[in-house]
């Protein structure tokens, strides 16, 4: 797999950045709760779809000591388009955020 950055393709291994596509996420759930693949998989797309349906209704997640997931709304503002220059609307959206908790900002600063 390769990343984009700064429109150059670059291999993950040569920014020192691994990355965990859904399927290996299933694996490492997996292997961590004794689950077959099967109900591994249920799992981790259960968790998907209640966060998803939680913030579609405009609510929180709040899991304590990993983080929060939000909605953000973000009000009607004007841009530019960069090839022509041509000022455009753009319209209101709510988007979703997350906040990282104290247990997972700590366990990321440990592994740095």
């Amino acid at each position: 797999m390769l990343l984009r950055i700064k429109n150059r393709l670059v291999e993950p291994f040569l920014l020192g950045v691994y990355v965990v596509n859904k399927n290996e996420f299933i694996t490492q759930v997996s292997e961590k709760t004794g689950l077959n693949k099967t109900d591994a998989s249920k799992a981790v797309d259960s968790v998907f779809e209640v966060i998803s349906e939680a913030l579609s209704n405009n609510d929180e997640v709040r899991l304590v000591g990993f983080g929060t997931f939000a909605v953000a709304e973000r009000p009607a503002s004007e841009g530019r388009n960069p090839r022509t220059g041509e000022k455009i609307q753009i319209a209101a959206s709510r988007t979703p955020k997350f906040r990282a908790g104290k247990g997972l900002k700590d366990a990321v600063s440990k592994a740095a």
